[in-house]
């Protein structure tokens, strides 16, 4: 039954992907048609693009009442991005370089927005003040980073493929005149998008019942490796196209997006109530490790190689066979 409801998760996972793909594009596209001047929206959905499918699970977590779901899937997500997604992007690449002055301050940035949320719910709770907190933190990310991360998606994005087409659709959307059809489109795909995460966190649910396994680690590892993809896929073809900038400034940004934008926005919702630290706590020393382990790959040799994203994969999977066992 376990194995049938893991499957299960990872086919709604895809939805939500796709039906985010929808919602994007369609509102880009309506925004254009409609000559609205959303020149801070569209760098908004360009910057969350990829955190997309962990955001909406946030929401719909958030509402249903399970937060923890969303805390795991955050945390779990962020480790995955800096040692599961990078390691198997840079394996089968062979080598990325270390470009760009900006990957310099955000690397910092993104190390302590990665801990920031723990810090908060040290005392036990992550509230809606603290909430609002890391929107605000967010906000100031926003502000100081956008433009320039925005010109940089938009000049990159060119070939096809799902999230090539994806990111392209969003700078150079295709005008047909069809507002309507659009229009729908926009809702349809909001539609999927909240039926597709309430039945991620039902399922997710039914998982920790059935397995006598707490929620938190459902979001932990089974998860977020499916709400990562997005991110593999930019990350392997952003490499294919010789612009590591893109992926190191991709892996980082969904970093600081998970831990105070989607963070934050569950937490005002519902706020995150734990009980015991050990699990949050492990999972962000697991977070530290993995990335003080990447800057130390990335920062001695400006470049990231074969064997040290194979150490990476290592690191993800010890991490894992810890968790469960």
């Amino acid at each position: 039954m376990i194995p049938g409801l893991i499957l299960l998760l990872f086919i709604f996972v895809l939805v939500l992907i796709k039906s985010a793909d929808m919602v994007v594009i369609s509102l880009r596209r309506f925004s254009q048609e409609t000559h609205t001047k959303v020149f801070v929206l569209s760098a908004i959905l360009l910057a969350m693009a990829t955190s997309f499918p962990e955001l909406f699970v946030g929401v719909t977590s958030a509402l249903e009442q399970t937060p923890h779901l969303s805390l795991g899937n955050v945390l779990g997500a962020n480790i995955a991005n800096i040692s599961l997604v990078a390691g198997i992007s840079a394996f089968i690449i062979g080598k990325v370089n270390v470009h760009g002055e900006f990957i310099k301050r955000e690397v910092l940035v993104a190390l302590v927005a990665g801990i920031f949320p723990l810090v908060l719910i040290f005392d036990g709770e992550l509230g809606r003040v603290d909430g609002l907190i890391l929107l605000s933190v967010y906000g100031a990310y926003m502000a100081s980073f956008f433009k320039e991360r925005f010109m940089q998606i938009a000049h990159h994005h060119r070939k096809e493929g799902y999230i090539h087409r994806f990111m392209r659709n969003l700078t150079h959307p295709k005008i047909d005149g069809h507002k309507a059809r659009d229009l729908a489109r926009l809702f349809i795909g909001l539609a999927l998008l909240l039926f597709s995460a309430d039945v991620i966190v039902k399922i997710a649910k039914e998982i920790a019942s059935t397995s006598n396994m707490p929620i938190f680690l459902v979001g932990l590892v089974l998860l977020s490796v499916g709400t990562t993809l997005p991110e593999l896929a930019f990350s392997i073809r952003s490499l294919e196209d010789k612009e590591p900038t893109m992926f190191f400034g991709n892996l980082l940004g969904s970093i600081i997006a998970n831990s105070t934008l989607i963070l934050g926005v569950t937490a005002t919702i519902y706020p995150i109530t734990i009980t015991s630290l050990k699990e949050p706590m492990f999972a962000g020393i697991a977070f530290v490790i993995v990335y003080l382990v990447f800057w130390l790959f990335t920062r001695t040799k400006m470049a990231l190689v074969r064997w040290e994203a194979g150490v990476l994969l290592l690191l993800y999977v010890a991490f894992v066979v810890v968790e469960f066992f």
